[in-house]
């Protein structure tokens, strides 16, 4: 279970990355954070934008709505999203591993 907080209309929780994987997906929850691979390397900062985009696609909503609160330079970060579903996110998590 992913641990979250709602407040003032913002869903924050948290994220652990994986760069430079194959393609760029979210694939469940892992330690309680929502864990996302992302295909761009950690460098000038790739990672963190690939991150926002694919958050941003799979909340459906604009990239300029997520932003990341805590851990830019590291693989868990903090995450905010503004009009963020808490439903969805439970969604995410429980995205089933195909392997």
């Amino acid at each position: 279970m992913i641990n979250y907080s709602e407040r003032d209309g913002r869903l924050t929780f948290k994220v652990q990355v994986v760069p430079r994987a194959s393609r760029s997906e979210i694939v469940g929850e892992h330690n309680g954070a929502l864990r996302v691979r992302i295909a761009a390397p950690p460098v000038d900062g790739a990672a963190n934008e690939e991150l926002v985009r694919t958050l941003a696609r799979a909340f459906g909503v604009a990239r300029l709505a997520v932003e990341i609160v805590a851990g830019h330079s590291s693989k868990l970060k903090q995450i905010s999203i503004t009009n963020g579903v808490a439903s969805r996110l439970t969604d995410l998590s429980q995205v089933p591993r195909s392997r």
